[in-house]
């Protein structure tokens, strides 16, 4: 598969961006007294680091064509699914639809988008998979906690698997006039949702004040969600011209799927303090878990594929 100009453009500014906020992150810590660090500037070298690694990957999945994306986004909805059922209460009576979830459901999920079977895809989960688990558990005969069991490992499966395969669903979208294909769409909204995390984080280190969820998230402001979602529309709509999307639409999305990163950053907040826990997990040095670095991913994907789809595809 040949790259596209845009494609090797935007990955280029992105190491490029990499590169300038390491040399600064690397320049503060040299600031540091050597018995005196601080957490802040370790914290963020450390998030650095690890945007290295996820960036490297995603770029070098794009670079390589439709296949490797949809395997890298299979591999970290199987992360993303374990970290998700490492925190449920399940019992032995579960094993089944557990196995059914990781080696019948995932795989088949990423094989229909990899077919573009649409129709199928996109009630797979919510519909077969939603009927197919309880029952699985049901045939093993235990009725204690029954309801509560099934619903956690439907939901880890909604939100670790249906919700992130929207990312590369966007491979199977034919636009008019796009023919650089959903790769730079999947590009597109990583970026755009993923700075505004990083831009919250920044804006809400430097100026903010006023917490906005202080029992869910305490380090997310006022201050600092403001800023960073503006900063992150104002990203996404100058990288308008690698989408489909007019100035005006590309504004419009970019907020939407900013406001939904944060919605679902605050939702899966919520879960990891009702588990009383920091982290979904330890996989990504500086980013705590998978889930944790795809918490905003895992909620705009699916209302930024259908939006395209339908005024876009469908038009």
């Amino acid at each position: 598969m040949k790259a596209s100009p845009e494609l090797i453009a935007v990955l280029g500014g992105a190491f490029a961006l990499l590169a300038v906020a390491t040399t600064i992150g690397q320049g503060l810590a040299r600031r540091q007294p050597a018995d005196h660090a601080s957490p802040v500037i370790d914290n963020l070298n450390a998030r650095i680091n690890a945007w290295w690694a996820m960036v490297l990957l995603l770029g070098l999945a794009c670079l390589a064509g439709d296949t490797a994306v949809i395997l890298l986004f299979a591999l970290c909805s199987f992360a993303a699914l374990r970290e998700c059922l490492t925190l449920t209460r399940t019992s032995r009576h579960d094993h089944r639809a557990l196995a059914a979830a990781f080696f019948v459901v995932l795989p088949a999920q990423y094989v229909l988008i990899g077919q573009g079977w649409y129709g199928l895809y996109s009630i797979f989960i919510p519909v077969y998979a939603f009927l197919l688990l309880p029952i699985l558990a049901a045939l093993r005969g235990s009725t204690e906690r029954f309801l509560v069991r099934v619903a956690e490992t439907q939901w880890a499966l909604m939100i670790a698997v249906f919700c992130l395969s929207h990312v590369p669903a966007l491979l199977t979208l034919s636009i008019p006039g796009h023919e650089a294909g959903g790769v730079l769409l999947i590009v597109w909204l990583v970026v755009t949702v993923q700075l505004s995390d990083v831009f919250q984080y920044v804006v809400g280190k430097l100026a903010g004040r006023h917490p906005i969820a202080p029992s869910l998230s305490p380090s997310k402001t006022r201050e600092g969600t403001v800023g960073g979602i503006a900063l992150a529309v104002l990203t996404g709509t100058a990288l308008h011209g690698i989408t489909p999307f007019s100035i005006g639409e590309a504004a419009v999305l970019a907020l939407v799927v900013t406001v939904m990163g944060f919605l679902g950053g605050l939702v899966l907040s919520a879960v990891k303090r009702d588990r009383g826990i920091k982290d979904w997990g330890h996989l990504i040095a500086g980013h705590g878990g998978v889930v944790d670095r795809l918490d905003s991913v895992l909620f705009a994907a699916p209302v930024f594929f259908h939006l395209v789809r339908y005024f876009h595809e469908i038009a």
